[in-house]
């Protein structure tokens, strides 16, 4: 099953007044259940193993943890996965210690689940220093940027 695939069947269910649906194909289910007048919830899991929730299809935009009361100034990751500090290997950092950050500017990416989840400056901030090094695994929560 690719995305191609849970997309065009998350977009066939929003199409519709269905309120559930669900689909298997190599050993994989994907189950599309709305809830609400909200957007439908894909879950997918091998049919041998528990239902595990899927990231959303394509790039996302992940919203930082609040940072915490101690250190507001902390930008945590929103959820665990692989960071990436660069758009593509050899092309320059998103953000660099000293470098000044407009609020929606990217900062880092988070790949979980294979999507890549864009973590974005919540406000205005000048970078003090970047805690995190790209490809490394970080947990939610974990700080990864300090703000002067």
């Amino acid at each position: 099953m690719d995305q191609q695939q849970i997309k065009a069947l998350i977009d066939a269910m929003a199409s519709s007044d269905l309120q559930e649906m669900e689909f298997s194909q190599d050993g994989w289910t994907l189950r599309l259940v709305r809830q609400g007048a909200s957007a439908p919830i894909a879950t997918t899991a091998p049919s041998r193993s528990p239902l595990a929730t899927a990231a959303p299809i394509g790039r996302a935009t992940a919203r930082p943890a609040p940072a915490s009361a101690a250190n507001p100034k902390e930008l945590r990751a929103p959820l665990f996965g692989v960071l990436h500090l660069q758009s593509a290997p050899g092309e320059p950092p998103f953000v660099a210690a000293g470098q000044s950050v407009k609020a929606g500017q990217t900062l880092c990416v988070i790949e979980a689940m294979k999507v890549f989840n864009e973590v974005r400056a919540e406000h205005d901030a000048v970078v003090d220093a970047v805690l995190v090094s790209s490809g490394q695994e970080v947990e939610a929560g974990q700080p990864l940027l300090r703000f002067a």
